[in-house]
Formats: structure tokens, C-alpha cells, sequence
């Protein structure tokens, strides 16, 4: 695999299971969180669906998989991100598309699964988490 500035980039040939639907959204929704820059020139591709805007690294912003991301209707509310013995409030901004990738689109990276929290730095940095866990880390997360 190729890697571009710590995203994972498709395999030529690769095959990519699409996901429509995430598991149920309850008081503790296991999830995976993932690093994503939302800045423009960053690892997350295009501007955030739902304000068809770039955002800061420095805030706390996030992207659902396309279940839980519900056709924007989750977009501009906060969810509470908990992992690490700590917790976090961040605004959804975006889709981690779960159906479409491996395009300019996407910045070449794979269809996410369908449990991902897709954060900014700024929430990485409020939950704790090391640099070096950039690949993802284990976290649980509600409507705030």
C-alpha cells in the first residue's frame, strides 16, 4: 500500500467493500476513530459536506461514516467522542464516505468502514491520543 501523509491510499486492483448502513447509534456506539485533516491540501480531500467548507485542524470537527452521517442529518451537531479516559464534544462537518473512494475525490484512499469516526487533531489532542496510534484507536461516542 501507499501512504500520503499518513493516509492510506487504494491498491490498484484492490477490492473495497461499500458499506450504506453503520450499526445502531446508542449511549456508548462502539466506533474506530481515524486522524483527517479538514484543512484544504489536506488528507481528507475535498471540502466538508455539509458546508461545502475547509475547517481548521485546531478545532474540534469530525466525520461519520455515510450510516451514521444519515444524508446530513447529523451535520452541524456535536457528538461526544469518548476514548482514552477522557471525552470530547465535536461538531460533525462531514461524511467519511463509506460507498465511494479510490478517486481525487476521496484523495485516492479507500471507502471508509462503517464505523468510523473520522477526527480532526484538535480531537485527538482533547482524547489524549499518541501520535504514533495515528492508524486508528478503539473509542465510543453519542449524540451530545
Amino acid at each position: 500500500m501507499q501512504q500520503r501523509e499518513h493516509s492510506v491510499c487504494c491498491v490498484e486492483g484492490g477490492l473495497y467493500s461499500p458499506f450504506n448502513c453503520s450499526p445502531p447509534v446508542t449511549h456508548h456506539t462502539e466506533a474506530y476513530l481515524t486522524l483527517n485533516s479538514f484543512e484544504k491540501n489536506g488528507d481528507g480531500g475535498g471540502p466538508s459536506e455539509c458546508d461545502s467548507k475547509f475547517h481548521s485542524d485546531d478545532i474540534l470537527v469530525v466525520a461519520l461514516s455515510t450510516g451514521w452521517f444519515n444524508k446530513k442529518g447529523r451535520c452541524f451537531n456535536k457528538i461526544t467522542s469518548s476514548g482514552n479516559g477522557r471525552k470530547v464534544k465535536a461538531m460533525v462537518v462531514d461524511e467519511c464516505d463509506s460507498m465511494r473512494g479510490c478517486d481525487e475525490a476521496h484523495d485516492y484512499q479507500p471507502p471508509c468502514a462503517n464505523n468510523i469516526v473520522d477526527a480532526s487533531k484538535a480531537v485527538w489532542v482533547a482524547l489524549g491520543v499518541h501520535s504514533d496510534d495515528s492508524g486508528g484507536f478503539d473509542i465510543t461516542w453519542s449524540d451530545a
